[in-house]
């Protein structure tokens, strides 16, 4: 029996971004492409690694490691198994209910957007044991650290709103994220409809796409290597830890519909606050959505510089925005220089704005949550409406 090939990983997936940047990202494409290729890198990024660098040599900040990180893991944790013990012992009526499995639902989105994710990206310690152990958080809130180690930190972050390679917005004939994706007739109303389905992503991805994406063996149109081994243990057995937890224990305690009626309020709440925190990075008006020039296969920009022009930085000055999602409104940061963790990108956010300002690459962000919204709401509304050609 023939084995899949593992797809090879560009270089800034194996060692910290500030230390390389690829010029190149040689990872299976779709329909056997040849991979594509970033234009060199430039003085910027350079420059930028150095004044980054200089931050913390200067201030004494640590990259990794950061105390803030493990107490508001403490904290997560510590409201994720209070509000699941008071399903499962306190509350007797739906009213009480449903708003704890509710906040349940956010304290989940919250495990995903800080512990794992930063353990995802290596950016929670300088001990590997502990990254992966964080990263592991994904599984036990119903995912796959292992698949999304390649489907949002490899193909994501190698092909940010490259439509066709980037997995993350490719949402099947429902949406259409990208100017290149194809336009059906009920595209027109996806900017209404859309919201609602955000919710129902995080059952669709507990249930269904992981199990899908590994009996493929592809995550999208992308050939990856089924987990063996220690990953195939970690697979499995964070499934059903997650099942056990999610349905097994509360339907010993309470009537079935009830425990998938709060589980669908839970997993709603989740689905729709990391789908929105997503979006509203890339899926906005001001991200850029470039594809390769003409046949070469080739990007016109450096990695760095595509980077930043399909990320857009939001609610920048909200720290009750910073903390809950994990530092996620400073996208830019983050694709910059994932392995670092996002406690530092508030003080980092400085350094890269007037190292873009100095270049003449275009930084953009949005002040507020709110307006990030709007614009994502108006990206979606453009994007279902049928293209106008000009008149002869």
């Amino acid at each position: 029996m023939t084995s899949i090939q593992q797809p090879t990983i560009p270089s800034f997936a194996r060692i910290q971004p500030e230390e390389a940047t690829p010029a190149t990202a040689a990872v299976t494409t779709p329909k056997s492409a040849p991979p594509l290729k970033f234009a060199a890198e430039n003085e910027f990024m350079h420059t930028l690694r150095k004044r980054i660098d200089a931050l913390f040599e200067g201030t004494g900040r640590r990259k990794r490691d950061c105390w803030q990180m493990y107490v508001k893991s403490a904290v997560l944790m510590t409201a994720f198994v209070t509000s699941y013990l008071a399903l499962l012992f306190v509350v007797t009526t739906w009213w009480q209910a449903v708003p704890i499995a509710a906040f349940l639902g956010l304290v989940l989105a919250g495990i995903g957007f800080n512990i794992g994710h930063d353990g995802g990206h290596n950016g929670y310690s300088e001990k590997g044991w502990i990254n992966k152990i964080a990263a592991m958080s994904f599984d036990l809130i119903g995912g796959s650290s292992f698949q999304w180690h390649w489907k949002h930190g490899v193909f994501h972050h190698t092909y940010v709103n490259i439509s066709g390679h980037d997995t993350d917005i490719e949402t099947g004939i429902l949406g259409r994220l990208s100017p290149q994706q194809p336009r059906y007739w009920f595209h027109r109303f996806q900017h209404i409809y859309l919201w609602p389905l955000y919710g129902m992503l995080a059952m669709k991805w507990q249930i269904f796409d992981d199990w899908n994406d590994i009996i493929r063996g592809r995550i999208g149109e992308h050939k990856v290597r089924r987990p063996r081994g220690k990953d195939l243990f970690i697979f499995v057995a964070g499934k059903l830890v997650a099942y056990t937890f999610m349905f097994v224990i509360p339907m010993l305690l309470h009537p079935v519909l009830s425990v998938l009626g709060l589980y669908v309020v839970a997993m709603f709440c989740m689905g729709v606050a990391m789908s929105v925190v997503f979006q509203l990075a890339h899926v906005v008006e001001d991200a850029e959505f470039p594809m390769p020039v003409g046949d070469t296969n080739k990007m016109e920009n450096a990695w760095a510089v595509h980077q930043i022009e399909t990320t857009v930085d939001f609610a920048r000055d909200s720290k009750i925005c910073s903390w809950l999602m994990g530092g996620l409104n400073f996208q830019i940061e983050h694709h910059l220089f994932p392995k670092i963790c996002h406690i530092n990108y508030p003080e980092m956010s400085k350094v890269v704005e007037q190292t873009c300002k100095e270049f003449g690459v275009r930084f953009s962000e949005h002040k507020t949550f709110r307006s990030g919204v709007a614009s994502h709401y108006r990206w979606l509304k453009k994007m279902g409406q049928p293209e106008v050609t000009p008149a002869m």
